[in-house]
């Protein structure tokens, strides 16, 4: 099993670690090692590159055992004044479904996309609109955070955001070839759920029958053999890469950092509106983008230790 860590020193280098910043980071020790890294079961997307399969080493590194949440977030708006980009467009997209604001503040849907609208004034503050706040979920995943943004509370907090690599070889948990960081089938023993994504008629009806329409809060599932929670379902996670489909044909065997060019970021995890109706992205190997400067109420993001590949 990994080492947990609670980042209470000093680093080597002489960083001070996130609560010296203000906020803590409960920490999970991956152990070095390789991995297949891609599609095993050619379920994927062709446009999203999951394949070929192809083995990576990655040295040891520190993870987040969780996402950031919203009480971690605000303790960084709080230390520096930082305005999410969000907050500087005034807008943001918000899932139909939990939109919490007054009729004028909706000003749109997404093209090819109408289940998402452009609110005003959502923000990570007010993720589903000013009629929401995080105060009333202070340990749910911090959302509405642009990779800008993520990168911006990692150099307040001494972290980074983790290579795609990393997010892969930690997510899996140890377990070679599975589907999911838990194994190959999507409920547990007992139809028990394991990760918070859509169950019902997308994006009109949500069963919720692991329990939430929306984030849950962090630890609500099992974690998987790293300890890791939610790293499947809930909201996608930011890495540090470009995104580039055709990166695996030629990728690095050792820490590979990503192409140095790519039509947005990498995300991954995929989030509680993601089906197999059409999205299955919560699988391991699933890849998506966004452009960085982008958020919306089912993205955030967790970060590593410095001192490790990025």
């Amino acid at each position: 099993m990994p080492e947990r860590e609670d980042s209470r020193s000093m680093d080597p280098a002489g960083i001070p670690h996130p609560q010296d910043c203000g906020t803590a980071h409960d920490e999970v020790v991956i152990p070095g090692g390789s991995f297949l890294m891609g599609d095993h079961f050619d379920e994927g997307y062709p446009q999203d590159g999951e394949t070929p399969v192809h083995q990576v080493a990655i040295d040891s590194f520190s993870i987040d055992a969780t996402t950031v949440t919203n009480s971690q977030f605000a303790r960084f708006v709080d230390a520096t004044g930082y305005r999410t980009e969000s907050e500087a467009y005034g807008t943001s997209a918000v899932f139909h479904l939990q939109v919490q604001a007054a009729p004028a503040d909706v000003t749109g849907t997404i093209a090819g996309a109408p289940w998402w609208v452009s609110v005003r004034e959502a923000n990570w503050a007010h993720p589903y609109g000013r009629r929401s706040d995080w105060q009333d979920f202070p340990d749910h995943p911090v959302v509405q955070i642009s990779w800008n943004d993520a990168q911006a509370y990692c150099s307040w907090a001494a972290r980074k955001l983790p290579t795609e690599a990393q997010w892969e070889y930690a997510a899996r948990g140890g377990l070679e070839g599975r589907r999911y960081p838990w194994g190959n089938e999507l409920l547990g023993s007992g139809d028990t759920h394991l990760c918070n994504i859509w169950q019902g008629e997308f994006p009109r009806t949500n069963l919720k029958q692991d329990g939430f329409l929306g984030t849950a809060p962090v630890r609500s599932f099992p974690p998987n053999g790293y300890d890791l929670y939610e790293i499947s379902g809930n909201v996608w996670e930011w890495c540090a890469d470009w995104f580039l489909p055709k990166y695996y044909r030629n990728s690095p065997l050792v820490n590979p950092l990503g192409p140095t060019i790519g039509r947005g970021r990498v995300m991954r995890g995929g989030s509680y509106l993601c089906h197999d109706s059409y999205c299955n992205r919560y699988r391991v190997a699933a890849r998506s983008s966004n452009s960085p400067d982008s958020a919306s109420s089912n993205c955030g993001f967790r970060t590593v230790r410095p001192g490790t590949p990025a």
